[in-house]
């Protein structure tokens, strides 16, 4: 509780701190530095009252300490005072704008994303590290860095309307990522951690409320609500994953399914197809199957083909070929995996995706030795169970 309590509030503590030292990078450090420290005390004397104003008194105190012994004295006396203003006063949510401080064009795009993921989604560098696939050291020395260049490039935080569509496709890449993170956890014993999911779907609300024009933004909501409204009969009562074809469908938020198909329809027509508006198509023809013998395998189909055309994303070109076997069978999607070549992305899913391929081909041997092979490489032990089971069945 106290950690998923920290991680709901460590952006918006993020934001007073930034707004009003206008230096993000110390800022995140102080937090950062309040955050240890809340972990520190809080299970020994108990959550504060107000743990939102200790972490910000906690933090600004750590920044103001910083400053006094990195600047002069006539500098760090004034910004010092600058900090020192009530607490009562710190009732702002500057979330929204710590994502787009993250998404500044002075950063490359892998670097915002990383420190997006860490200021606002609230994964620990280790999880950030695993989702990059490269070594802990490595990812906190990018996300130092992106903090460094921020405080030298001079940037101010804030919202300026000019800069908001500059920014604006990174900051919907961060959400999806962020929304992923929760909803497909890369790696642990948990299937999902809906305090991601939901943090990437009010973000995304946010963004979407401040720009309800764009239609991009407005599909990637949709997006993840059609996505999230499956959550429920993701697992069953062990924790065990459930697959699509096989979930019970009365359990599917049918309120989220409603307002991502209301969104996602209006989205279509409103202007240029992006590629988080073919994805919330994709999953609402899902969602409005009733069963999953009913769904709209041919519209799917041809949507993922041109969402492939659209991104080049060989993710997306493993899941049109699972679409061609639904719609031409088992054979076509093995040829299509193999039409790839080496542009099918590295890690566990090809594998598992080409054995069910080869399961609903009737080749049972090669089928479970490629579900064992997958079970071995993922890092997500209920994926790991599910793909164990799978294998164990066929042999």
């Amino acid at each position: 509780m106290t950690a998923d309590l920290l991680r709901r509030l460590a952006p918006e503590v993020l934001g007073v701190l930034a707004r009003r030292s206008g230096d993000f990078g110390a800022a995140e450090d102080a937090v950062q530095e309040a955050l240890i420290a809340a972990h520190l005390h809080w299970p020994a004397e108990g959550v504060p009252d107000n743990p939102r104003a200790w972490l910000i008194q906690t933090a600004t105190r750590k920044l103001i300490d910083a400053i006094r012994g990195e600047q002069a004295r006539r500098r760090r006396e004034e910004l010092a005072a600058r900090l020192t203003v009530p607490v009562d006063a710190t009732d702002r949510d500057d979330t929204l704008a710590v994502l787009f401080m993250s998404c500044h064009p002075s950063l490359t795009p892998a670097s915002a994303i990383a420190l997006a993921l860490r200021a606002v989604g609230g994964l620990t560098t280790a999880e950030i590290a695993a989702a990059f696939v490269v070594p802990e050291a490595t990812m906190a020395q990018r996300i130092s860095r992106a903090k460094q260049r921020l405080r030298s490039s001079g940037a101010r935080f804030a919202l300026p309307a000019e800069e908001w569509t500059g920014a604006l496709r990174q900051v919907r890449h961060v959400l999806y990522l962020i929304f992923n993170e929760g909803y497909a956890v890369s790696t642990g014993p948990a299937l999902q951690r809906t305090d991601l999911t939901a943090e990437a779907i009010r973000l995304t609300r946010l963004a979407h409320e401040m720009l309800p024009s764009d239609a991009e933004t407005a599909g990637l909501l949709a997006l993840m609500l059609l996505t999230d409204a499956r959550r429920p009969a993701r697992t069953d009562a062990s924790g065990d994953l459930i697959p699509l074809d096989e979930q019970d469908r009365s359990r599917w938020d049918r309120r989220s399914i409603i307002e991502g198909i209301r969104l996602i329809d209006a989205a279509i027509v409103r202007g240029e197809l992006g590629e988080y508006q073919l994805q919330a198509a994709i999953a609402a023809l899902h969602d409005r199957a009733p069963r999953a013998a009913d769904t709209d395998w041919p519209q799917i189909l041809a949507l993922y083909g041109l969402l492939e055309r659209m991104t080049g994303n060989p993710v997306v070109s493993l899941n049109r070929a699972v679409a061609e076997a639904m719609v031409h069978g088992p054979a076509a999607g093995l040829k299509a995996l193999d039409d790839l070549g080496d542009r099918l992305p590295a890690g566990h899913r090809v594998d598992a995706v080409r054995a069910h391929l080869l399961e609903r081909a009737g080749q049972r041997e090669e089928a479970a030795r490629l579900y064992a092979a997958a079970a071995a490489a993922t890092t997500s032990l209920p994926e790991r169970r599910y793909l164990t089971t799978r294998a164990a069945r066929l042999r």
